[in-house]
This record gives structure tokens, sequence and C-alpha cells, in this order.
């Protein structure tokens, strides 16, 4: 007679563990999906950020060529006289 109870508990309990984790398993390929956007997304902000660096390379390259054509430019006014 205790083994029958027993059987059922171990069953009961096998059954709600069932039904417990069957909803994160039908989530599982929506989760997937979820976190390759999330890769493919870190994938892009790390091309963005290498990017911008470049572009602010750029950016004080032409930066330091502006200011040597300045000086050169007020050079050339100083020399004419203006």
């Amino acid at each position: 007679m205790v083994t029958w109870i027993v059987l059922a508990v171990v069953l009961f309990a096998l059954v709600l563990l069932v039904l417990a984790v069957r909803p994160l398993l039908t989530r599982l390929p929506a989760l997937e999906r979820a976190a390759l956007a999330l890769l493919r997304r870190q994938e892009q902000v790390e091309a963005l950020g290498s990017r911008a660096q470049a572009m602010q390379e750029q950016l004080l390259t032409l930066q330091r060529q502006a200011e040597v054509a300045q000086r050169r430019l007020l050079l050339i006014k100083a020399k004419h006289g203006e």
C-alpha cells in the first residue's frame, strides 16, 4: 500500500515538473532568436565604435591640417602687409 502511495506521489511530482518545464521549452526558439539578434546588434555596435574611432582620428588629422593652413595663411598675409 505504501508503495502505491509513494509511486503516486512520484508520478504526481513528475507531472508537475513536466507542466512547469513545458512553457520554458516552448519559449526556447524565441529566446534563441532574441539571443542571436542581440549578438548581431553587439557586432553592429562594435563596428560602429571602431568606425567612430577612425573618424575621430581623421577629424584630428584634418584639424591639425587646418591649423597649419591657417598659420600659413597668416604668414602669407603678414608678408604682403595686410
